[in-house]
Order: structure tokens, then C-alpha cells, then sequence
């Protein structure tokens, strides 16, 4: 069994981390550290609630899973790993590339496990783009393009999102996890353009952006805003031989927020309503279908990092793909301010 200690119990650790964590049997939710509340203690009788992230560095914990806010997530990872834990830590891992590749460095001198908590590569609409793509259903992709977009009111309820500061923005929050997706289909970009605006006056940072991701033969279009009162399709797919539309988001997030467990069997599965249409062009003849989701499930990742940890397993998310994530970003952010064309390095 692998003991864990928790950093964080607020919506990450609550939604994502906690319930998977204490649902799967292999896994031995020990400690949580709060700094003031015992929320996770009402939800988790059995877990000891510690006030220090040192607490959770004792000889009794083998993995420490990072939910605090984005500025703690980098000296929080490089500690622990450095008193020998295996780490899981929420995205962004870091504000800059340089500092994921002196992590990764760190873990592979300390013989450690880490990897960063990209719960959105087992969405059931990307996992359904990517056996599209990957069954040759609509030809070569040309064009990729994914919207996340909100309709957001008021100051964030976070303190430390109203703060703001170097990696507190909706680029390091939602792009970092269209960008991750993208990459994990299409690898590295060969150029990156973007336009990053802030468009909310209550927003402390970025809060809408348009990335575009050059490849030798396609274009990668990711969008985010948070001024969007009617959402239009969240991915759109075009390739030589048709095209795959698909609206409405993963509906785990949501669930999971209204209480719904991990264990519950529905928890991945689509509406109908919201199933894809696939457009196949066939000696000129356009034929439509509905496309069953493919079923989401969050519990895979930290299936995965059992394996990683126990077995020696290959990791789903490896940190080394964290850095060519964060050098997207970097070529983002360089890109809207010299309004041009970057090539990712």
C-alpha cells in the first residue's frame, strides 16, 4: 500500500485528489496538510489533518500529492522529492521551463516518481478525438481547434488568483491543459503564435487567450475566454478525408462537484445530446453519424502512478513533457508581446 500525504484540500484536493485517492484500496490517504481548516477531517475522519508541509515528509508517507495554490507548486515539489518522496503535483508544476528541468533533473537523481496531474488527457471528448485521429476516421488532420470557454462574474473567490503574479493566469490554468492535450497528440509545434488579452476588469491576469500551434502539415488552434455567454463547439476537427464536431465538456469535473464518488459507474459517461458528429466524405457523398463519447475516467492517472510506483511502470504523464508544455507557454507569452510568429525551442 502507498501511504500519501495530501498538500491542499481546496477545490483540487476536495474534487480531484482526495476521492480517487480514498477510493482506491492500493492507496493509503494518511495526512492532508490545511493550514488553518480541518475540512479534509469531516470528509476523512481516519486522515491526521498537519499544519506544515513538513509534516507530511515523515518516514511514514512514500507519496505527496501538491494541490496548493500555482506559487507554492514548484519549492513544494523540489522538497519534497528532495526528502526522497515520489510527487504528484497539480499543473502548472512551475512558472518557467527552466525550473521543470531542474525538477526532473532532481527526481531522476533522487530515484523518484513525479509527474504533474493532467487529469484532462482521460476526458471522454479528447479521448474520443483521439481515437478518431488515431483510426484514420477523417484522413490526415489539418486543422485542430478546441474552445474552453466561460461566462465568468465578480472577483475570483481565491485570494492568491486575485493576488495574481508570475504563473497565476488562464494561460497556466486551462491552456496549460489544452496545450498538454495538443502535445500529446501532435508533439511539439515547429512555431507558436498567440494573442493574450485581459478582457475582465477583475481579473488580475491573462483571462483570454487564442494560441496557435504550427505544424509541418496542420494548425492547431486552442481558445479560452472568459466572456462567453454562448459557448460554440469545444473541439472541431478537419482532415483530408472529413470532419469531427463536437460540443459540450467532460462532465467529471461537474459531477464530481455535486457529490457524485469515483466509484459511481455514470461518473464518465456523455449525455447523448452531446455526443460528437463525424462527417466522412466518400466519393463525394457527405455521410453524417453520431459518435458514442468515448467514457472519461480520472482514475486511470492514479491508477497509472500506482504502477509507476509499485511496478516500475511507464508513467502516462512524464515530466519531461511538462517542460516541452512550459516552453509552449514561454513561446506564447513571447509571441502576443512581439506580436509575431516564435519558433519553440
Amino acid at each position: 500500500m502507498i501511504c500519501v500525504g495530501l498538500a491542499g484540500f481546496g477545490l483540487s484536493g476536495k474534487i480531484f485528489q482526495a476521492p480517487f485517492l480514498h477510493a482506491d484500496s492500493r492507496f493509503n490517504l494518511k495526512k492532508v496538510y490545511e493550514r488553518t481548516s480541518t475540512n479534509s477531517k469531516k470528509e476523512y475522519p481516519e486522515v491526521e489533518v498537519v499544519r506544515s508541509f513538513d509534516e507530511l515528509l515523515t518516514s511514514d508517507i512514500d507519496l505527496v500529492v501538491i494541490s496548493t495554490p500555482n506559487p507554492c507548486h514548484f519549492e513544494m515539489s523540489l522538497k519534497a522529492m528532495q526528502a526522497g518522496k515520489h510527487v504528484v503535483v497539480e499543473k502548472p508544476v512551475a512558472s518557467t521551463s527552466k525550473e521543470v528541468m531542474e525538477l526532473c533533473e532532481i527526481s531522476k537523481r533522487e530515484n523518484v516518481v513525479f509527474s504533474v496531474y493532467q487529469n484532462r488527457r482521460f476526458d471522454g471528448d479528447f479521448l474520443t478525438v483521439k481515437k478518431i485521429i488515431n483510426e484514420n476516421m477523417i484522413g490526415e488532420v489539418l486543422d485542430y481547434e478546441c474552445h474552453f470557454d466561460r461566462f465568468v462574474t465578480g472577483k475570483n473567490k481565491k485570494q492568491w488568483k486575485v493576488d495574481g503574479g508570475k504563473g497565476i493566469d488562464l494561460l497556466y490554468d486551462i491552456g496549460v491543459h489544452l496545450i498538454d492535450q495538443a502535445y500529446n497528440i501532435f508533439g511539439m509545434p515547429n512555431e507558436v503564435y498567440a494573442d493574450l488579452r485581459k478582457q475582465r476588469n477583475e481579473s488580475s491576469g491573462i483571462d483570454n487567450f487564442q494560441v496557435y500551434l504550427y505544424y509541418k502539415d496542420k494548425k492547431v488552434v486552442l481558445s479560452s475566454g472568459e466572456v462567453v455567454a454562448m459557448s460554440g463547439p469545444h473541439f472541431a476537427i478537419h482532415g483530408t478525408k472529413g470532419s469531427f464536431i463536437k460540443y459540450g465538456k467532460d462532465l467529471q469535473e461537474g459531477r464530481l462537484i455535486s457529490g457524485m464518488r469515483p466509484w459511481e459507474s455514470d461518473l464518465g459517461v456523455d449525455e447523448e445530446k452531446y455526443f460528437g458528429t463525424l462527417c466522412r466524405v466518400s466519393e463525394n457523398e457527405f455521410l453524417e453519424e453520431k459518435i458514442v463519447t468515448e467514457i472519461g475516467d480520472y482514475g486511470k492517472y492514479y491508477d497509472n502512478i500506482y504502477h509507476a510506483i509499485n511496478d516500475g511502470g511507464e508513467l502516462f504523464v512524464k515530466p519531461e513533457e511538462a517542460i516541452d508544455v512550459m516552453k509552449i507557454i514561454e513561446a506564447a507569452q513571447c509571441s502576443s508581446a512581439e506580436k509575431c510568429r516564435v519558433k519553440v525551442v
